[in-house]
């Protein structure tokens, strides 16, 4: 024999031996052990939108609210904490947002050129 083909029977009886990437092993089998695994509820795409806190500081728009949210964020240089507070523009469907207005804000889809997120609910009125 060659010594070609006593490396290729070598090769092939070394993988056999070793599992397969993909093959699942029979402990972590979740179908032969369903209470190993507690079944985790499944989350909706919903839930996986950015949500914000923010003021209402404008709702002179039709359907539309302005907020202004504000993060605590550390100075860059000095690592003082200092405030940033951003504008975004919220789709409010009732017109039911007042200045003053503590609320929740979730991302969305784009509803207009500024528009890009949709009031969820009014914290504090």
């Amino acid at each position: 024999m060659s010594e070609e083909t006593v490396d290729a029977k070598a090769t092939a009886t070394a993988a056999e031996a070793l599992p397969d990437k993909n093959s699942v092993p029979q402990e972590a089998d979740p179908k032969s052990a369903p209470e190993a695994q507690p079944q985790q509820p499944e989350i909706p795409k919903r839930h996986l939108r950015k949500t914000r806190v923010g003021e209402v500081v404008s709702n002179k728009m039709d359907k539309t609210i302005v907020i202004a949210v504000v993060r605590r964020v550390p100075h860059a240089k000095f690592g003082k904490i200092v405030q940033r507070t951003k504008k975004l523009y919220a789709h409010d469907e009732e017109n039911k947002c007042a200045v003053g207005d503590l609320v929740r804000v979730e991302e969305t889809r784009p509803l207009s050129r500024l528009k890009r997120w949709r009031l969820v609910e009014v914290l504090r009125s």
